[in-house]
C-alpha cells in the first residue's frame, strides 16, 4: 500500500451555509472519513484550514496569501493509503468537498 495526500480545494466564492446546512455538511465528512477508516484506507484524518495566511518566497520575502483574486483555496487536507493511485481517485468519490463546488488533488506521498 502507498500513501496519498488529499489536498481538499474549496470555493471561495460559494454561498455561506445555514447553521443547519453547515452541521450537515460536517456529518457528510465525518461520515466519509468514517467509511475510509473502515476500509482500512486512513492514515490520517488530517485537518480543516483557514482560508487566509502567508506566503514566503526566496530571499524570505513574505506576501498575504492566498490572495483574493483566486476563486478557491486550500481547505484542508488527509493522508489515507491505497494499492495504486486509481484507488486513491476511486476513494475520493463520495468526498463531501464536491457538493460545495470544490474538489480535491490526489498526490502519492513519496517515501524517503
Amino acid at each position: 500500500m502507498k500513501n496519498f495526500l488529499l489536498v481538499f480545494r474549496v470555493d471561495l466564492n460559494a454561498p455561506q451555509r445555514t447553521p443547519e446546512q453547515a452541521q450537515a455538511n460536517m456529518q457528510q465528512w465525518m461520515d466519509w472519513i468514517s467509511k475510509l477508516a473502515a476500509g482500512n484506507n486512513l492514515v490520517d484524518a488530517g485537518q480543516r484550514l483557514y482560508p487566509h495566511g502567508k506566503v514566503v518566497r526566496p530571499q524570505h520575502i513574505v506576501t498575504d496569501g492566498p490572495y483574493m483574486e483566486l476563486k478557491e483555496a486550500v481547505g484542508g487536507f488527509t493522508i489515507i493509503k491505497a494499492s495504486s493511485l486509481e484507488e486513491a481517485v476511486e476513494l475520493t468519490r463520495e468526498c463531501p468537498v464536491f457538493a460545495g463546488g470544490g474538489n480535491v488533488e490526489v498526490r502519492e506521498i513519496w517515501a524517503i
